[in-house]
């Protein structure tokens, strides 16, 4: 199964996407996480690892002629891949969790994201996963994504909607693009949340919006505090909350434990 996190800027998907890959790798799953936000630099560290991978924007050479270098000879020339096929460089592997990163925006005047966003979507278009593996997918934040036909190639859409009005109009409107293209598996899990009052006031909200919630992670001060270092924690209010998570989104999509 391929999952995308998408959200409004600040959302916490990444947060999210760390949660979710530890859990996953707890329940016996060999994860693939795909950095496909060319923004936000720091999920690398989150997942544990000391430095990120070098991103598979450079395997074809840059962003300059990226179209006539997808069919040249690589990987990413294959009809399908399978992620034992990605070079040791462009992908991190530790216990069964392993990362690979699209392209980051670098420096100023470099252009636009375009390109990150055609190779996201080969990429995953091609991605031949096990049966064993699942893949999680950090989108770019908002919904240009869904423009340049990334998600084209995802079974399920996670939605990370915080209480703030502008992020359930955003997961709204992400909802409603992930279902134009599809995909029957489309769902909200509500994150950042301060009490169980705000929690059923925010669920509501989005129920209202035909938007279905598999989930809720509270505010916990063990994410904050971790998240100075740039980590995750290894217990806490959020881990606790992220199995009910993943038992909702394994029962909705029809995927069993393995083993």
């Amino acid at each position: 199964m391929k999952i995308s996190v998408c959200g409004k800027g600040g959302s916490g998907k990444s947060t999210v996407v760390a949660l979710l890959a530890n859990e996953a790798l707890k329940r016996g799953y060999h994860v693939l996480v795909v950095d496909s936000d060319e923004s936000n630099s720091g999920l690398f560290r989150m997942l544990g690892f000391a430095r990120p991978p070098v991103p598979l924007m450079e395997l074809v050479g840059g962003k300059k002629g990226l179209r006539q270098k997808m069919g040249q000879p690589s990987v990413l020339s294959e009809t399908n891949i399978q992620t034992t096929q990605i070079p040791g460089e462009y992908l991190l592997q530790k216990d069964g969790l392993k990362l690979t990163a699209i392209g980051k925006i670098l420096q100023s005047l470099e252009g636009c994201a375009c390109p990150m966003g055609v190779l996201s979507r080969e990429f995953l278009k091609k991605l031949d996963l096990a049966e064993d593996e699942l893949a999680i997918v950090d989108m770019e934040a908002g919904v240009e994504h869904f423009g340049r036909g990334v998600d084209t190639s995802i079974d399920s859409v996670l939605i990370v909607v915080e209480p703030p009005l502008e992020s359930v109009n955003v997961g709204q409107k992400i909802h409603e693009l992930a279902s134009g293209i599809g995909i029957k598996n489309v769902w909200a899990i509500m994150n950042k949340v301060p009490s169980d009052d705000i929690a059923t006031r925010l669920k509501a909200e989005l129920e209202e919006r035909h938007i279905e919630v598999v989930g809720c992670i509270h505010s916990d001060v063990n994410i904050f505090n971790s998240s100075i270092e740039g980590k995750i924690p290894e217990n806490g209010a959020a881990v606790r909350e992220i199995k009910e998570v993943m038992d909702s989104i394994l029962s909705r999509a029809g995927i069993p434990i393995p083993g």
